[in-house]
C-alpha cells in the first residue's frame, strides 16, 4: 500500500488557487519540460477560462517523494460555495491561501469555518507575496485573529504558514526569504496532513463527494475510500442515510484513480483513495457505496440552503422557437433535473398547472451561471427577477438572508458606497485604511444588493472590489427600492429603423441598434425618470414632395448600450422576464400588449 496524503486547497475567489496547482503539477513532473500547458489548466470548462474563476471543483493528484498526494482545487466564489462543502468530506487537510495584500475576505471565514468544524488540519500559505502592495505581517496577523475568532483548536492556532508565490512556484518558511521552488509547501503536506486511515481488510465503504458524467459510461462517482477495497467488477450496494431509499446492488464496471490531469485505470483501490468509479446507474452526491454483507451509510455534509430564487419558464414571447434547439416544458425539465444531481445546493420544483419551474440557489452569480451554460446548450428560455427566500421564526417573525459585504475602494469613493448601502437598508460593521484604500464591512440584506453591483463599479470610478458572502437570517429590514429608473417599451412588432430610434433615444439610453428585430412589450432602452415609456422604434418618416431645410441631414444615434446577462438580471423589474435563448438576450414586459398592461396598472386585472 503506497502512502496518500489528501488535501483541498480552499480560498476566496482570486487569490490564486488554480496557479498554485499549476506550479504544483509543473513541479512534480507531470508536464515535460518542453510542453506547452494553458494557464490555470484545471480550469477547463469554457465559462472557468473566460471569467477567470473556477466553478467546479477538480481532483488530481502528484507523486513527491514516495507518496502520492492527492489535489482538490476547490472554486473561490460565494455562490459556488457547495461545491466547497461536498468536497471537504474527501480530504483530511486544507491548504488555506490569502492574497498578501487584501487578507482575509468574507469566502476565506467561510470555507475556513467549514474546514475546523471537520477538524481538518490547516496550512496557512499567504500567496502573492511578490505583490508591490503586500503586507505580509499585518495580513498573518489578520489570520490569526480570524482562527481565535472562529474557535480553532490550539492545534489548529498552531498551524505552519508559509510564504509563497504561485506565479513563480517559490514558497519558503520565512517571510524576509523569497524561496527557489515549491519543496518547502510539499514538505508541510507530508509532514503536517496526516494520512487517512488505511483499514483495507474491513468492509468497502465510499461516501459519494462529486459526480461526473460521461457519454459513454453514464455518471461517474468520485469519492474517497473510507475503509475496505473495491476491484474492477465487483458488487456493491447503494444505500443513502437521508433518503432512506431500498438499498440496490450495483457492479463497478470500471475503476479509475487520479494522475495528474489524466484518470488511470486501476484493478483494485484501498481505504485513503480517491477513486472515481462507473457502471452503476442512479447515482447521486450523498449515497454510499458498501459491501453487500454491511450496508452502513455515512453521513453527509450539512450543505447551506439556498437563500436566492428565479423563475424558469417555457418561453412565450412572438419570437420563442426561432433560435433554441430545445425549447419544451419537457427540456427544461430535464436539464434542469439533470443540473440537481451534480449540484447539491440547487432546487428545483415544479409549480403546477403551468410551464414554469422555481429554481434556487445560492446566489445570482451561481444561477446566471446556470442561465448560460443552459443557453450555450442550445436551451431557449424565459427567466424572472431574482427574488430572496424568507424565513419564518417560531415566533412568526419573518426572517431573511443577509450577506457579509467587504468593499475595498479609493479613499474618495467611500462617501457614495457607504450612502447607497445605507439606503439599501445595510449596516456599517468596520472601516479600515490599507493603503492607499480603505476597506468596509456591512451587513446588507440580499434584496439590496440587487441591482447594485453596477452602480458600485460607477460610484468608484472601475476601481472598487466588492464580494459578499451569506452570513445568516435577521429580521425582515423593511421595504427597499429595487429600481428608480423605467422601461422604454416597444409599441409594436417589426424592425427598428434609425429614423424610430432617433426620435426614442431622447427619452432615454438605447439597448437595441437599426435593424434589430423587436415585437411590441420588448424592452429597447432605460428611461432615467421612474415609470415606463412607451416608443415606436419602428416608426418611418412619411415620404412627401415637399423638401425642408435639414430634412435631409444625416441622424446621428447614440451607440446603444449592449448588457451582458448579469446586467440583465439586475436590470430586470417586478413586472419584467428576460428572454434567453443561444443567440439573443432579450428583456420584455410580463404582459405585452400595451393596453392590456395599462388596464393591469390601474385595476390590478386583466
Amino acid at each position: 500500500m503506497k502512502d496518500i496524503r489528501n488535501v483541498a486547497i480552499i480560498a476566496h475567489v482570486d487569490h490564486g488557487k488554480t496557479t498554485l496547482v499549476d506550479q504544483l503539477l509543473r513541479q512534480a513532473g507531470i508536464f515535460r519540460d518542453n510542453q506547452v500547458v494553458a494557464e490555470r489548466v484545471l480550469d477547463s470548462n469554457d465559462l472557468e477560462r473566460e471569467r477567470g474563476i473556477t466553478i467546479l471543483a477538480k481532483n488530481t493528484a502528484v507523486m513527491y517523494g514516495g507518496t502520492k498526494i492527492n489535489i482538490v482545487d476547490t472554486p473561490g466564489h460565494a455562490d459556488f460555495g457547495g461545491e466547497v462543502e461536498r468536497t471537504l468530506k474527501m480530504v483530511n487537510g486544507v491548504l488555506l491561501l490569502v492574497d498578501a495584500a487584501e487578507g482575509p475576505m468574507p469566502q476565506t471565514r467561510f470555507v475556513l469555518q467549514r474546514a475546523l468544524e471537520l477538524g481538518h488540519r490547516i496550512i496557512i500559505v499567504i500567496n502573492k507575496i511578490d505583490r508591490p502592495d503586500a503586507r505580509i505581517r499585518e495580513v498573518v496577523d489578520e489570520v490569526l485573529e480570524l482562527l481565535i475568532e472562529l474557535n480553532a483548536t490550539d492545534e489548529q492556532l498552531d498551524s505552519p504558514i508559509l510564504y509563497c508565490s504561485g506565479r513563480n512556484g517559490t514558497a519558503s518558511l520565512s517571510p524576509d526569504e523569497a524561496g527557489k521552488n515549491l519543496i518547502p509547501l510539499f514538505d508541510t503536506i507530508l509532514r503536517h496532513v496526516p494520512a487517512p486511515s488505511r483499514d483495507a481488510d474491513a468492509p468497502f465503504q465510499m461516501l459519494v463527494s462529486s459526480i461526473d458524467y460521461n457519454d459513454y459510461v453514464g455518471r461517474i462517482a468520485i469519492g474517497r475510500i473510507e475503509r475496505g477495497t473495491v476491484r474492477q467488477n465487483m458488487e456493491v450496494v447503494v444505500v443513502n442515510s437521508h433518503t432512506g431509499a431500498e438499498p440496490r446492488r450495483m457492479k463497478v464496471t470500471a475503476l479509475y484513480e487520479f494522475e495528474g490531469l489524466a484518470r488511470k485505470p486501476v484493478q483494485s483501490a484501498s481505504a485513503g483513495d480517491i477513486v472515481a468509479l462507473s457502471g452503476i446507474s442512479d447515482i447521486t452526491i450523498g449515497d454510499t457505496l458498501c459491501d453487500p454483507d454491511f450496508p452502513e451509510p455515512l453521513p453527509f455534509a450539512h450543505i447551506s440552503a439556498p437563500t436566492i430564487e428565479m423563475t424558469f419558464s417555457v418561453n412565450d414571447s412572438p419570437f420563442a422557437g426561432r433560435e433554441g434547439k430545445y425549447v419544451t416544458t419537457r427540456n427544461l425539465r430535464d436539464r434542469l433535473m439533470k443540473e440537481t444531481l451534480r449540484d447539491v445546493s440547487l432546487r428545483v420544483t415544479e409549480i403546477p398547472n403551468s410551464d414554469s419551474f422555481n429554481v434556487a440557489g445560492r446566489g445570482e452569480m451561481h444561477l446566471s451561471i446556470l442561465i448560460e451554460t443552459m443557453r450555450r446548450e442550445g436551451y431557449e428560455f424565459q427567466v424572472s427577477p431574482p427574488r430572496v427566500l424568507f424565513q419564518k421564526a417560531e415566533d412568526g417573525t419573518l426572517l431573511e438572508p443577509v450577506e457579509r459585504v467587504v468593499a475595498d475602494v479609493p479613499e474618495n469613493c467611500v462617501g457614495a458606497v457607504i450612502e447607497k448601502l445605507g439606503a439599501r437598508r445595510g449596516e456599517m460593521l468596520d472601516i479600515t485604511p490599507i493603503g492607499s484604500r480603505m476597506r468596509v464591512q456591512f451587513l446588507v440584506p440580499s434584496r439590496g444588493l440587487f441591482g447594485y453591483r453596477s452602480e458600485f463599479l460607477t460610484d468608484t470610478r472601475g476601481e472598487g472590489v466588492m464580494s459578499a458572502v451569506f452570513e445568516r437570517y435577521e429580521p425582515h429590514k423593511g421595504e427597499i427600492a429595487r429600481r428608480t429608473s423605467g422601461s422604454l417599451v416597444a409599441f409594436e412588432t417589426g424592425e427598428a429603423v434609425t429614423y424610430g430610434l432617433f426620435g426614442a433615444q431622447e427619452r432615454g439610453q438605447l439597448f437595441i441598434g437599426p435593424g434589430t428585430p423587436v415585437y411590441g412589450g420588448m424592452i429597447v432602452g432605460v428611461s432615467p425618470k421612474a415609470g415606463d415609456i412607451t416608443v415606436n422604434v419602428c416608426k418611418k418618416k412619411q415620404l412627401t414632395n415637399f423638401r425642408a431645410a435639414g430634412s435631409d441631414d444625416a441622424l446621428r444615434l447614440i451607440p446603444p448600450k449592449i448588457m451582458s446577462l448579469e446586467q440583465c438580471l439586475e436590470f430586470l423589474a417586478d413586472d419584467e422576464l428576460l428572454e434567453v435563448t443561444p443567440q439573443s438576450l432579450r428583456l420584455r414586459k410580463r404582459i405585452l400588449d400595451h393596453g392590456l398592461r395599462m388596464r393591469y396598472q390601474k385595476t390590478g386585472k386583466l
